[in-house]
């Protein structure tokens, strides 16, 4: 059997990695070839930086050319918006066609693309945008546009998605930065011949984009707009206006900036400067990347920590082990010795019963269910005896097994608790869609948004095993109106994340940042929400309350509940959460340096080892299964019958140190400014935990039910 798990173990390893080397396209999906001459629309989308979580749609910023609207080649007017899926938008994507002129085959030394002219207060928005690091993204054939490196041992170039908007120098005398802005770009698209017959008839695939950027004075001489000498720049443009720009001669304007920049915030906002934007273009053949690998070059960087994936998941596969021994254990010796022993004690019980029966010719005394949830008889039998003796049999039932007359006693507030076991299904059936769909390739980063709009997706459709498990539970609740909790179920955790999301969106409308989700889309979601979640919700609680019924139970409920003794300080409510959660935490610690690194520090590169990902989640899921099944019965065995909340707040109970990792992370490790950029962290957070909370704490419930049905019922004597 372990060699059978063991191979099984490996098979799933290596197909889930092999489907991650290949994950990024699918044969067949959105090749397109270029044929000499054919013009290849250049997209600009938004400003982004990993110092703050505020986006900006690139033609909104007030310093850079707008579009003019001329018609290029492709058939797309320039400033064009291009349509955009949910995902996009709700990831802040701003997509628009540009006035650059790319022409499959023509190099272009030079060419102009305006003289855009900027107030004062424009041009200290330019200098704060380039001080927070932003970076710019492009887009060519389905491709960002990028920086290009070269590995530590210079063996192999790698991307960085996006190019610098600016940069800053600090000058040696004072000590103070100096901001200058990027207003000419070097775009060189690498091609090869295109694969098949394409390629036979001349086409062109593109398997390259990359920007390099200068920053050029406007007092330089120019030839038709663009600067005579771009190789050997004597002047950078600096994003500095002197309060009195019109009395200012070359030489005073330098003597300026040597000073530190607090004059720029004085003088007329209406003085004006000009910003010369112009541009280079290249193609070249580079026949030594693969259409189909072509994004391999953003990942080059990051293939050092496949080493340290791995660690991830050995140390995960440890933590299991361990867990499953215990597990083992409690469940092949303690458990089997304790029914055994509860079942021969029994036993022993009715034959003593019986023989007293028999030789005192009278019905036996009335039995009794005491608190103990024990058969006790009276302390004499009919012929003066003493009798109490006979219970000797019986003095081993303790623990665990004094509690079948309560154990299934519903809890205090089922009626929230089955709602939101019926959101964490929901969760979880959206996150094993994700990781399959991602880990098979489809959802890859050539589908800009796809990963979003697949989770809404998944999220609405699978409202209806939400409202079936919802519905099952409140029914074992002894719950009478499914409507009710269907409703609550449909509206309790979506209002919750709506609600946070629309308060964000208050926040960074105020900001005229592309962050924010634009109100149509609200009301997209809205919909989706009130028009196919909720009747699928409806749907499930239906056929789960009405079709399928509640769960039953192997024992009976008594009456009257028994007192709770007074428990060890290490079974008690937030201390067993906590060390409890701890451990799934432990399991996936070091797979959670990426994620959060992708998401928050590196918002240029992608997330794309979930192979790896997919591994760790089904290790977490056997922890925090195994982990709930010890803690409970340890609180079952200090005679604690309330596990039902317990159970699920033990499943989840990692949460809390997820959240405690990112105020860490953010204190430690990033670097962001400003009260909304810091808002949007901590929330984004918040909601993020609450995910997996309701995700593990469902699976926690569930497994720890499943566990005390099998173990009272097998206690259960005919």
């Amino acid at each position: 059997m372990g060699k059978m798990l063991g191979t099984g173990l490996r098979w799933l390893l290596s197909s889930l990695i092999f489907a991650q080397v290949h994950a990024f396209y699918i044969p067949g999906w959105s090749i397109k070839s270029y044929q000499e001459g054919e013009h290849i629309p250049l997209l600009v989308n938004k400003v982004y930086s990993d110092n703050t979580q505020l986006q900006y749609a690139y033609y909104d910023l007030p310093f850079v050319c707008p579009p003019t609207g001329k018609t290029h080649g492709s058939g797309l007017l320039s400033g064009q918006s291009i349509s955009l899926n949910l995902g996009e938008v709700l990831r802040g994507d701003r997509i628009v066609t540009s006035d650059i002129d790319l022409t499959v085959g023509h190099d272009t030394r030079c060419s102009f693309l305006c003289n855009q002219e900027v107030t004062r207060k424009d041009l200290k928005r330019a200098r704060e945008l380039v001080k927070d690091g932003y970076v710019v993204e492009w887009i060519v054939d389905n491709l960002p546009g990028a920086t290009s490196f070269v590995t530590v041992d210079k063996s192999r170039k790698y991307y960085a998605a996006g190019f610098k908007l600016g940069y800053a120098d600090y000058t040696s005398s004072t000590g103070k930065p100096r901001y200058y802005l990027n207003n000419h770009h070097t775009i060189v698209i690498r091609y090869r011949s295109a694969p098949g017959r394409d390629g036979e008839r001349g086409g062109k695939v593109v398997v390259g984009f990359e920007v390099y950027t200068k920053s050029i004075g406007p007092n330089g001489k120019r030839e038709e707009g663009c600067p005579a000498e771009l190789h050997d720049v004597d002047e950078n443009f600096e994003l500095y206006m002197p309060p009195n720009k019109t009395s200012d001669s070359l030489l005073e304007k330098s003597q300026h900036a040597s000073h530190a920049h607090d004059d720029m915030d004085e003088g007329d906002d209406d003085d004006t400067i000009t910003i010369p934007y112009s541009y280079s273009v290249y193609f070249r053949e580079d026949n030594s990347i693969e259409w189909n690998r072509r994004w391999d070059l953003y990942f080059v960087n990051q293939e050092e920590g496949s080493r340290i994936h791995w660690l991830a998941i050995i140390n995960s596969l440890i933590i299991c082990a361990l867990l499953s021994g215990i597990v083992l254990m409690i469940l092949s010796k303690t458990i089997r010795t304790d029914i055994k022993g509860y079942k021969e004690a029994s036993a022993e019980d009715g034959r003593i019963r019986l023989t007293r029966k028999l030789k005192s010719g009278l019905r036996s005394p009335k039995l009794e269910k005491t608190s103990h949830g024990l058969l006790d008889q009276g302390a004499q039998g009919d012929d003066g005896a003493d009798i109490s003796s006979d219970d000797e049999a019986l003095e081993d039932v303790t623990g665990w097994k004094l509690l079948h007359a309560d154990v299934f006693r519903k809890p205090e507030f089922g009626h929230l608790l089955a709602p939101l076991v019926g959101s964490g299904m929901q969760l979880l059936f959206m996150s094993l869609g994700l990781v399959l769909l991602s880990a098979i390739g489809i959802l890859n980063p050539s589908f800009r948004g796809g990963f979003l709009s697949a989770s809404v997706g998944l999220f609405i459709f699978a409202g209806i095993f939400s409202g079936y498990f919802s519905a099952r539970v409140y029914r074992t609740f002894d719950g009478q109106n499914f409507r009710k909790n269907a409703l609550v179920t449909a509206c309790l955790f979506p209002g919750l994340l709506f609600s946070l999301i629309f308060m964000l969106n208050l926040f960074v409308w105020a900001q005229a940042s592309s962050t924010a989700i634009p109100f149509g889309t609200l009301i997209a979601l809205v919909l989706l929400w009130l028009g196919i979640q909720v009747p699928l919700v409806y749907v499930g609680s239906w056929y789960g309350f009405v079709r399928t019924g509640p769960w039953e139970h192997p024992t009976k409920t008594a009456s009257i509940p028994r007192q709770v003794p007074q428990q060890a300080w290490y079974i008690k409510s937030m201390q067993s959460i906590l060390l409890a959660g701890l451990i799934p935490f432990t399991v996936i610690f070091i797979e959670l340096l990426f994620v959060f690194q992708s998401m928050w520090q590196d918002k240029s590169g992608y997330y794309y080892v979930f192979g790896f990902l997919s591994v760790v989640s089904i290790i977490l899921v056997l922890t925090v299964a195994e982990v709930t099944v010890v803690t409970v019965y340890v609180q079952l065995c200090s005679e604690n019958y309330h596990w039902w909340w317990q159970s699920f707040f033990i499943g989840g109970g990692s949460a809390i140190w997820i959240f405690l990792y990112s105020i860490w992370y953010y204190l430690f490790k990033l670097h962001i400014s400003g009260f909304v950029s810091s808002m949007l962290f901590f929330v984004y957070s918040f909601m993020a935990c609450c995910v997996y909370g309701l995700l593990t704490g469902t699976v926690g419930f569930l497994t720890a039910y499943a566990f005390i049905r099998r173990l009272y019922g097998a206690i259960k004597v005919d």
